[in-house]
């Protein structure tokens, strides 16, 4: 099958509707029918402001966060509305793939 690799860059201390915003996209995919998404956090990172995010010890509000699924082209249309719909301003990187399992996917 072809469609997206998505992948959404946050970090923990972004909320939307009380949670972090990585937790809200893992969530919302799952709504809208996606197959499967992975949220990993990062020990490390910086973004278009420059300014180093981490994850501390004691403190875990500015760790790193992406959250990545593989789409058909339907699937990645419906997140992104959603996206537009919530006014949700994110990073994200869109790159073509082929994807599949040993079995049929829906889509």
């Amino acid at each position: 099958m072809h469609g997206y690799q998505l992948t959404f860059f946050t970090q923990q201390d972004r909320k939307h509707h009380g949670l972090p915003l990585a937790q809200w996209l893992l969530e919302e995919a799952r709504n809208i029918g996606i197959s499967g998404a992975t949220l990993i956090q990062a020990a490390e990172g910086f973004g278009h402001d420059r300014k180093i995010r981490s994850a501390h010890f004691f403190e875990l509000t500015d760790q790193p966060q992406e959250v990545t699924m593989a789409v058909c082209e339907a699937d990645a249309a419906r997140l992104f509305a959603r996206l537009k719909e919530e006014g949700i301003n994110i990073f994200f990187v869109k790159s073509p793939i082929e994807f599949g399992m040993t079995g049929d996917l829906p889509c």
